[in-house]
């Protein structure tokens, strides 16, 4: 019996002395037999013999159904489904995130509330350098202070038919440093300057971030910026986005600019169906609310519009009419109606 007492002292010196290797030894223990073992743990019958170890298959669990749904949204439908929307049109999303090359040719034209009876010609091109994976771009643009409040559509711009065309003020050659496109984040840095001589210089920077939430999809964009025209100045945009049917994406669009020599927000609000008619046609419907922050907080016009896109020929020629209703408060919130014409040339490598 002494080698049996020997041991048994052994073991209570060990345990009383050693407190915290039990614990290790009791966990290294279970892990153990739940790799070796892991049927007769779960009450499974074992073969006979050894089978040879067979690499298990990830299987579809229910608990991951919440995450995965609008993980697939996020990369999928709404993300493909808002980026064509937006090519189709060629909004301005189109033209500042997109690492292909892209070139917008515009004259428009209108008239009623807030045209001045001229032809507005503008363009912008987005030229992706080779030899730079996607992450250098020359730009070329026309009045690119323009260009800085994101998220209006053409129809909304202030231009219009007879009389005689309107040049562009400025023009402007500009280098942008992106960064890697993602499908969440994306950056971009222009800097560049203004023509005519003496030119002018100018810095612009854009980010923006997109996230899922359900069935509902979140971007976010933010800008900042110095023109001499304009001082600093930033823009913040949040639009939410969802699919209502397989033609129809709505679009809720929250814009506010800030410029720092105006001590001024200027704000918007954007309710948007965007409805694909087929490969050649689309419509927009749209609800706005504009106002400004400074001397008061208030609404300055109301305005609803129906803004129809046409693709005349192949991929780059566009025809666009945007009757519009709008309420300014100038004239006392009643109802000013305006129409927009225009001709537009889209080019770009991605289609």
């Amino acid at each position: 019996m002494q080698p049996l007492y020997e041991g048994a002292a052994r073991m209570y010196y060990y345990f009383e002395h050693k407190s915290i290797q039990p614990y290790s030894l009791s966990l290294s223990a279970l892990l153990g037999l739940i790799l070796l073992f892991p049927l007769q743990l779960f009450g499974a019958e074992q073969p006979d013999s050894p089978a040879p170890y067979v690499v298990p298959q990830t299987q579809k669990s229910d608990r991951y159904d919440s995450v995965e749904k609008p993980r697939n949204y996020l990369s999928g439908k709404i993300t493909r489904f808002a980026s064509d929307i937006d090519r189709f049109f060629g909004g301005d999303r189109h033209y500042q995130e997109s690492n292909q090359t892209v070139i917008q040719l515009n004259l428009t034209g209108g008239a009623g509330y807030g045209n001045d009876r001229n032809y507005d010609l503008g363009a912008r091109i987005n030229l992706r350098l080779p030899v730079t994976e996607a992450r250098l771009h020359l730009l070329l643009e026309t009045d690119p202070e323009k260009n800085i409040i994101t998220g209006t559509t053409p129809a909304q711009d202030n231009a219009v038919v007879r009389n005689k065309i309107v040049t562009p003020k400025s023009l402007a050659v500009a280098v942008r440093v992106a960064a890697e496109e993602e499908s969440v984040w994306n950056f971009n840095t222009d800097v560049g300057i203004k023509f005519p001589i003496p030119v002018k210089p100018f810095v612009r920077t854009r980010g923006s971030y997109a996230a899922a939430l359900g069935e509902w999809r979140l971007k976010a964009a933010e800008s900042v910026y110095w023109f001499n025209t304009l001082g600093v100045g930033e823009t913040t945009q949040l639009d939410m986005e969802r699919i209502v049917s397989d033609s129809i994406l709505f679009r809720a669009t929250t814009n506010a600019t800030y410029l720092n020599d105006k001590k001024n927000f200027d704000l918007r609000q954007d309710f948007s169906f965007y409805h694909t008619l087929n490969d050649r046609t689309a419509l927009l419907y749209q609800a706005s609310a504009i106002g400004v922050s400074n001397p008061q907080l208030q609404v300055t016009d109301y305005v609803a519009l129906l803004f129809y896109r046409y693709r005349m020929h192949k991929e780059w020629l566009f025809f666009e009419l945007s009757p519009q209703l709008h309420f300014p408060r100038e004239k006392n919130f009643k109802a000013s109606p305006a129409i927009s014409l225009r001709l537009a040339i889209l080019f770009d490598d991605s289609r």
